[in-house]
């Protein structure tokens, strides 16, 4: 048997204000979006933005849905849109971030594994990749510099 170490690397900015003002005015966009979120069940209000390389920015928020499993995921809602107006664009950035109804999310919220899943798609299809910030609503900024660092062994059409 041989043990296999897989690391990530992640970079934590204390608050909004700490990082890049380009992801500032990106983040402030994924804001808006959570703020216009359709969660009347959970409750949990989610916002993405994201940066294509035609200077593009295209926004998600989650919809959710009285058939709870049917709703999507503000970063697919974001990704898949951006998939098909731009096919051709490369995603530079996603800002995400997430605030409970219930209770103030200080703690940054990364994707959800379906989440993942479908922005790796995106990674692996364009060979480039993809930055993301998220956090909560207020504190600390998360960074990761490719969607690899938070899945690291992904399932992409290598396999099939």
């Amino acid at each position: 048997m041989k043990e296999v170490k897989i690391e990530s690397t992640l970079y934590v900015f204390e608050d909004l204000s700490e990082v890049p003002k380009d992801v500032i005015t990106l983040m402030n966009k994924a804001i808006e979006a959570r703020e216009k979120a359709y969660a009347p069940y959970s409750k949990f209000n989610v916002g993405a933005a994201i940066l294509l390389d035609n200077n593009e920015i295209i926004i998600g928020n989650n919809q959710e849905n009285a058939s709870y499993p049917s709703g999507l995921c503000a970063e697919r809602t974001a990704i898949y849109y951006a998939g098909a107006k731009y096919p051709e664009a490369k995603i530079i950035r996603m800002a995400i971030t997430a605030g409970s109804k219930k209770n103030k999310t200080t703690s940054p919220i990364p994707p959800c594994g379906a989440c993942r899943q479908a922005i790796v798609e995106y990674e692996v299809k364009q060979h480039y990749p993809i930055e993301i910030y998220f956090m909560g609503e207020t504190g600390k900024v998360v960074k990761s510099d490719s969607l690899a660092n938070l899945l690291p062994l992904v399932f992409d059409k290598s396999v099939l």
